[in-house]
């Protein structure tokens, strides 16, 4: 699972340049990714029926929602959106006339405590690889030119699928096609939702088609087939292409209310949600339970929950708790807690 990045530009006053404008469809499409990732966790989490033996646990239809709505699909959008705000956060440096290495290096070994704390309450947590890896990657998303940027970002992320069918060879590369495709301006291009989205949209949803047909030739947990890795993938970018167009409508007031609260805490909410269900798994014995509907609920109640907290607490103050000790950690200073309530969606 994922990699939880707050899209975090430094505490400089907006000019309304593109480049230091806060993108709240970005915000609110890792709120989104969010969610799609809780789905898949909180199983893991509570450790599902594991005493249960395998031949006698049963497959309902909530089993299949998630293999071929949610597993695999959400992973690769957080992934490039990490990629993504560390551009933005690279950018702002450059901005402010610092340097970015250190802020970003920082920033990436704070990630790497947070996500060996985490791993006491989620073993299979994954911030550690995130941040290990964005290490590694660092002086690429610096050094190279924008185009090799998202062009090896590309070329890497298309051979992790095709060798490996997803997974954590997939991050390289999506680290640096987020940080290749912020540094062209992609979230202006989804914020206007215009002819490219649409074409991407339109050439994904045709290609998911026979992926997830392929997919069905691969039964079992989609995040160890190849065909569902890939079907993973290809769906990402219908979701997030998807929802761009969707952000275009009237449905974005909905879409903003929900789901921007949860991306600009999504750290923040990534790991309460881990505490709260292992503070639940000690009365309650999940893993005796088999009953996938019944965690799935728990899950969107989390979620409407923290969603709710979440636009209580920006109304108050500027970041998340743990984002903004992330962002002191990343500009080596104090920054003000308390500021401007959240903008209305």
């Amino acid at each position: 699972m994922p990699q939880v990045s707050i899209s975090s530009t430094p505490p400089v006053p907006s000019t309304g340049d593109a480049t230091s404008r806060r993108w709240h469809l970005i915000d609110a499409l890792r709120g989104f990714a969010l969610v799609g990732i809780l789905f898949v966790n909180v199983p893991d989490i509570t450790r599902l029926g594991s005493d249960i033996p395998f031949d006698q646990r049963q497959s309902t239809l909530m089993d299949t929602v998630l293999e071929f709505a949610v597993q695999t699909r959400f992973v690769p959008i957080f992934a490039f959106l990490f990629g993504l705000s560390a551009m933005l956060v690279i950018q702002g440096a450059r901005r402010r006339g610092t340097g970015a290495l250190v802020p970003m290096l920082l920033r990436l070994g704070a990630l790497l405590l947070i996500g060996v704390a985490h791993g006491f309450l989620y073993p299979g947590e994954i911030l550690r690889e995130y941040a290990i890896c964005g290490i590694l990657m660092l002086p690429l998303m610096l050094w190279l030119p924008r185009w090799a940027l998202l062009g090896s970002g590309v070329a890497l992320t298309i051979a992790a699928y095709a060798l490996t069918g997803g997974g954590l060879a997939t991050l390289p590369g999506l680290f640096l096609a987020g940080a290749g495709a912020a540094a062209y301006g992609l979230p202006k291009v989804l914020d206007a939702g215009r002819r490219p989205v649409w074409i991407t949209f339109l050439v994904a949803a045709a290609l998911a088609v026979p992926a997830v047909v392929w997919q069905t030739t691969e039964p079992g947990d989609p995040r160890f087939t190849t065909a569902g890795g890939i079907a993973g993938g290809i769906l990402a970018v219908v979701y997030v292409t998807g929802f761009a167009l969707l952000w275009q409508t009237p449905v974005r007031r909905v879409l903003a209310a929900v789901f921007e609260p949860l991306g600009r805490m999504a750290l923040t909410n990534y790991l309460a949600a881990s505490a709260v269900f292992a503070v639940v798994g000690l009365v309650v014995p999940f893993r005796e339970i088999d009953d996938l509907a019944a965690v799935s609920v728990a899950a969107v109640a989390l979620i409407a929950v923290q969603s709710v907290l979440s636009r209580l607490w920006l109304q108050h103050f500027r970041y998340g708790p743990v984002e903004w000790v992330w962002r002191m950690a990343t500009w080596r200073r104090a920054v003000p807690l308390r500021g401007a309530a959240l903008p209305a969606a």
